[in-house]
């Protein structure tokens, strides 16, 4: 099967790539796609139309992975780019598109960049090619910006003052459960026009996030709840003492107002691996060091 990985360049996409190509005839799009052996690279802006096109030529099966946070437009942008894979995706012949979005539930007060997520799930849709959404949590791996800004606020503060945000559910997955699960309904005809959600066997606060990746790095960090730190400020306060772009700290903070949290465990009936622990997800990232 010829599968096109769009956003190949980003730390999920980059992982499946290595997932699929010994399977698969895998083409890594991107606009700086990455080199891998076996591995077609074709780089491409997917904002416009003809790229979108060539990108997708002969592609039996699409896995969108494309998210323009940090971009001052990401929401028009990413909803444009959806708007052009779907079309392209009809005309050239695809089967099947797989998207990665967020959990989170679809109320009015979803964060920017929840709303995001699922209203480019939505655009994909629109089009005649059928449609498998994955929800996912947070993904626990290197590059991964939600989990590099808690690792860096362990490792670079004794004590934190936190918003009220640190008290929210959320329910992180590791990230070889994430490319595992996204390989597993490539192709599957039963998960056409399916959304499923897709979490970690754990859920937790943020607050606990933050206290079990410290003692992972034999650290005890005190944390402190106020109610005044808004989410504005939240982020930039996160600018200034981890690797994360304020342009894509604040809204993934804005985001962690708004619970993640998986409704069932269906995809498991698809895809029945056994789900890595948080602690071992944790280990496993941090040991790429």
């Amino acid at each position: 099967m010829r599968i096109a990985v769009l956003g190949a360049s980003g730390v999920v996409g980059s992982a499946l790539v290595s997932r699929l190509r010994s399977e698969h005839d895998v083409v890594a799009v991107a606009r700086n796609p990455p080199s891998k052996d076996g591995v077609e690279s074709i780089s491409a802006d997917l904002t416009k139309e003809q790229d979108a096109e060539r990108a997708l030529s002969g592609a039996t099966a699409v896995v969108h992975l494309v998210h323009s946070l940090g971009q001052d437009d990401f929401e028009r942008r990413d909803l444009a780019i959806a708007a052009n894979v779907a079309r392209a995706a009809a005309v050239t012949g695809v089967e099947q598109i797989v998207y990665l979005g967020g959990l989170g539930d679809e109320s009015t007060t979803l964060s920017s960049h929840l709303r995001s997520r699922h209203e480019t799930g939505l655009a994909l849709a629109r089009g005649p090619v059928p449609v498998t959404t994955l929800r996912s949590g947070i993904v626990v791996g290197r590059g991964s910006a939600a989990f590099e800004t808690i690792v860096a606020l362990v490792d670079r503060l004794p004590a934190m003052i936190c918003p009220r945000w640190v008290s929210v559910p959320t329910q992180p997955i590791a990230i070889r459960d994430v490319v595992e699960t996204l390989a597993g309904v490539v192709g599957r005809d039963e998960t056409y026009g399916q959304s499923y959600d897709v979490g970690g066997p754990e859920v937790m606060t943020y607050r606990e996030m933050i206290d079990r990746i410290a003692a992972v790095r034999g650290k005890r960090p005190l944390i402190v709840e106020v109610p005044v730190l808004t989410p504005r400020l939240s982020s930039l306060w996160l600018h200034l003492v981890t690797p994360v772009k304020a342009s894509v700290a604040r809204p993934l903070v804005d985001g962690l107002r708004n619970p993640t949290v998986a409704r069932d465990d269906r995809i498991r009936e698809v895809v029945p691996i056994e789900p890595t622990s948080f602690d071992v997800a944790v280990r496993e990232a941090l040991d790429q060091s």
